[in-house]
């Protein structure tokens, strides 16, 4: 089927500049088919042997579609992780950008693939976009790939990079209710009120009645009584008579365990840049394991 840079912006409603896109990848549509070089299909298809064979009969590694979709674009998309290293080692550009500013490790993160993130990150890609660019770790936690999510931090992009339209990547897997991406960006230090404007993460969860989700962040000290730009509360943003809001109301008339008060106080004293240094300290096993919620 036809592939285009746009195309893997479709559906993406919080990338709104992609519309215009879309529209000009329709018109050129029979182009940008015919000038895929056979490296993007060998790419595209996950055919190693055609790929080296191509590469050495010196087919450039760089081309690109009239969308400006590389072979090393396909070759993430579709988790061909050995048709990205050679690609790469070819000398292929690991940062280069479609028309609609899709690079090879937003596509990586977009099918869960954390081999070829990482075979990416080792070779220099950025691990975040800039903010009008399409951003991979948002995209990593929207799709629900946890893993994903740890090793863009792990090579240093933001837990809490904030994109106007979007929010934070905690408030983007809060309303795809990705648990495990939700999980994952608050052990690694996510800022649990940060969402999207004066929209917390919890007032996402409660709005998508994800109780599980909603329990998670209030046990890493979410603010029950926050407020939107609407002045609700988490429990007055939820479906009515749902189990959240049920849930919701019984948390607030229930006075919290002196544990989880002092946990958080501890945390929050700790820093998000020193969490990692609470496995030095000279404590007990299960205190530990406490304070990194193991």
């Amino acid at each position: 089927s036809h592939r285009t840079g746009s195309d893997f912006g479709q559906g993406h409603s919080e990338y709104p500049y992609l519309s215009t896109v879309l529209v000009y990848s329709f018109v050129f549509a029979a182009g940008s088919w015919a000038d895929r070089s056979p490296l993007h299909d060998a790419a595209c298809q996950g055919r190693l042997l055609a790929l080296r064979n191509l590469i050495l009969q010196g087919h450039n590694v760089n081309v690109v579609t009239i969308d400006h979709v590389s072979p090393l674009h396909e070759a993430c998309l579709g988790d061909h992780v050995a048709c990205a290293r050679a690609l790469i080692a070819a000398g292929a550009n690991v940062n280069v950008t479609t028309i609609d500013g899709v690079t090879p490790l937003f596509n990586a993160c977009s099918v869960g693939s954390v081999s070829c993130a990482e075979v990416l990150l080792e070779n220099g890609a950025k691990p975040q976009a800039l903010v009008f660019q399409p951003s991979p770790i948002h995209q990593a936690s929207r799709k629900g790939s946890s893993g994903c999510v740890e090793t863009l931090i792990r090579w240093g992009a933001d837990v809490d990079f904030d994109i106007p339209h979007l929010g934070t990547p905690l408030y983007t897997a809060c309303v795809s209710q990705e648990i495990e991406c939700v999980q994952r960006l608050l052990r690694e230090g996510a800022n649990v009120q940060k969402g999207r404007y004066m929209e917390s993460p919890l007032h996402a969860a409660a709005e998508k009645d994800c109780t599980a989700i909603v329990k998670l962040l209030l046990d890493f000290g979410a603010d029950i009584h926050a407020r939107n730009i609407e002045f609700q509360r988490p429990v007055e943003a939820d479906p009515h008579s749902s189990l959240t809001e049920g849930f919701l109301l019984v948390y607030e008339a229930t006075p919290q365990p002196l544990s989880q008060l002092c946990g958080q106080r501890i945390r929050d004293r700790v820093g998000r840049d020193r969490f990692h240094l609470i496995n030095h300290l000279p404590l007990p096993n299960a205190l530990r394991n406490y304070l990194q919620y193991r």
